[in-house]
């Protein structure tokens, strides 16, 4: 399979071009810069969709960006790195000649309200209450189609463990220092997915025909709340992990706007993930952040 992945070079896009190719498919990276295997976002405007089988958008800048103030300026970047990488692909998928098998977009579980009692699966309401939840409506509705010949799948994506990137990145060095604890009160939950198995669960759906719609991008074990992924890293490192990180502090550095994506959390189940028959690599968070700091 030809698989066309935009900001393929990210934390993300990388995991995915390595299992792709591990698959035996061929992969092309979107890009701001030219390169061997790559083409850019202007020359794709231009000529239109190069012939592939699949097409993947895995763009966007990063929300939590602590060295980013939270200000107009940088949430024009958030919405534009988006939803305009995702139209550009959309229109040059409608144009193409030979419209390709699968178009499968990565957004968040920021489309699901905060809260610490409702469960949320793939059929749940949201992406009408704030700044993150209307951004991923309009992602998605930047994504869809007109015509049904492409397969459309969305995966929301929970926290993203792994080597090298995301959220742990982060994390490490307080934690290994022996300074780390849970975010604000820590009842929060914390939705989240290994590397591994959200660049499975695309390839999933790029490779199973009958995989179409919202996926939910988190692991099945996803109902920890963050004081238990706190203790969790801090056990999987050998260190304590009792010293909170106050609210005040969170808002001080992201924002109050940005914090509650630290602060607030939601009970996310994999439900219709796991319906067509994604098999989980690290289903449990002991085993992740095992592999994850190994």
């Amino acid at each position: 399979m030809r698989v066309l992945v935009g900001g393929g070079t990210g934390f993300i896009g990388t995991a995915l071009n390595q299992l792709l190719r591990a698959r035996g498919h061929e992969v092309t990276l979107v890009s701001r810069k030219p390169g061997p295997g790559r083409i850019t976002w202007d020359e794709l405007t231009k000529s239109g969709l190069p012939t592939c089988d699949a097409v993947v958008n895995l763009a966007g800048e990063n929300i939590l960006n602590p060295l980013r103030r939270w200000n107009e300026v940088f949430q024009k970047e958030v919405l534009s790195s988006r939803l305009e990488t995702t139209q550009i692909l959309a229109r040059a998928i409608t144009k193409a000649p030979k419209s390709p098998q699968a178009w499968v977009l990565v957004t968040g579980v920021a489309y699901y309200q905060p809260s610490l009692t409702v469960e949320y699966d793939e059929d749940s309401p949201g992406g009408n209450f704030d700044f993150f939840s209307n951004l991923v409506t309009k992602w998605e509705a930047a994504a869809r189609l007109p015509a049904e010949s492409t397969r459309q799948v969305v995966v929301r994506s929970g926290v993203v463990l792994g080597c090298g990137g995301g959220a742990i990145g982060h994390m490490l060095l307080p934690f290994r220092l022996g300074l780390g604890g849970p975010v604000g009160s820590g009842r929060q939950f914390f939705p989240w997915i290994h590397i591994k198995d959200l660049a499975g669960i695309l390839a999933h759906a790029l490779e199973a025909s009958h995989v179409q719609g919202v996926l939910n991008g988190v692991a099945p074990a996803s109902t920890t709340t963050n004081a238990e992924f706190a203790q969790a890293l801090g056990a999987a490192l050998g260190r304590p992990a009792f010293i909170p990180l106050p609210s005040t502090v969170v808002q001080a550095v992201f924002g109050r706007e940005r914090a509650i994506m630290l602060l607030e959390g939601q009970k996310v189940v994999p439900r219709r993930t796991l319906a067509t028959g994604y098999q989980y690599s690290f289903p449990e968070l002991r085993a992740a952040l095992k592999e994850v700091i190994a």
